[in-house]
C-alpha cells in the first residue's frame, strides 16, 4: 500500500506539466459569468465507490479504493491513466435542494469517482477486483459550476454552493441531480493555487 500512495503521489506531482497532462472530461462552454459557468459535456465512463462518514473521511477512503484499481488491482493487472478531477457526491442528497445542506450533514453516504480516459469503453475497462468498486457511463448533460480555488472544507464548499443555487435562481436554471465536489490538485498544493468546482446537472 505504501508504495501504490508514493506512486500516485508521484503521478500527481506531474499534473499540468507539459511532460505528463492529466486529461480532463471533454465539455464544450455555454455561457461564463466569472466564477459561474454552464457547460455540456461528454459522456463519461467512471469507477465509483460508495463510502461513508464525513466529506473528508470519505474523499480519503474513497480515493484509495480507486487508486488501487487504476494502480492494477483489477482482473488484468492493468495500470490506468490518472484522470482530474476527482468528484465526490453524497448519494442522499435530495434534487430541489432549497439549502446548501450537502457538506453540513453530518454521517451519510458519498459517492466517489475517477473519471476513466477517454480511450476506455465499458467494454474495454478491466473489471476491479475490489467488488466495492463500480464501472458506469454516465450520459452526456449540461452542468452548472462554481469555480472556486483555496481549501475545500465543509464551510468552503456549503458557501460556494449556496453560490451555485443563487446563480441558478436567478437565471430560473433548474437543477436536475444532486452538487458534486470536484478537486483537481493534489493535497500539497498551496491552498491558494488549489482548483476546485462544485456542480450540478440543470435541465437544458
Amino acid at each position: 500500500m505504501k508504495r501504490l500512495i508514493l506512486t500516485l503521489l508521484l503521478m500527481l506531482c506531474t499534473v499540468g506539466t507539459p511532460a505528463m497532462a492529466t486529461e480532463e472530461p471533454k465539455f464544450t462552454l455555454v455561457m461564463k459569468d466569472g466564477d459561474f459557468e454552464i457547460r455540456d459535456y461528454l459522456p463519461n465512463v467512471v469507477a465509483e465507490v460508495t463510502v461513508s462518514g464525513s466529506q473528508d473521511r470519505a474523499s480519503s477512503q474513497g480515493f484509495r479504493i480507486l487508486a488501487g484499481y487504476i494502480f492494477g488491482g483489477n482482473t488484468r493487472r492493468q495500470s490506468i491513466a490518472m484522470t482530474a478531477p476527482v468528484a465526490q457526491n453524497r448519494t442522499s442528497e435530495t434534487i430541489a435542494m432549497t439549502a446548501p445542506v450537502t457538506q453540513t450533514a453530518t454521517g451519510g453516504n458519498w459517492a466517489v469517482r475517477f473519471i476513466m480516459p477517454s480511450e476506455y469503453t465499458m467494454a474495454t475497462l478491466p473489471v476491479p477486483d475490489d467488488g466495492r468498486i463500480t464501472l458506469r457511463e454516465e450520459p452526456a448533460q449540461r452542468m452548472a459550476v462554481i469555480r472556486f480555488s483555496g481549501i475545500a472544507d465543509g464551510r468552503q464548499v456549503e458557501r460556494r454552493e449556496q453560490e451555485l443555487d443563487e446563480q441558478l435562481a436567478r437565471r430560473g436554471l433548474r437543477r436536475t441531480g444532486p452538487t458534486t465536489l470536484a478537486q483537481y490538485d493534489p493535497p500539497w498544493t498551496l491552498w491558494f493555487m488549489r482548483r476546485n468546482e462544485v456542480m450540478a446537472p440543470v435541465a437544458r
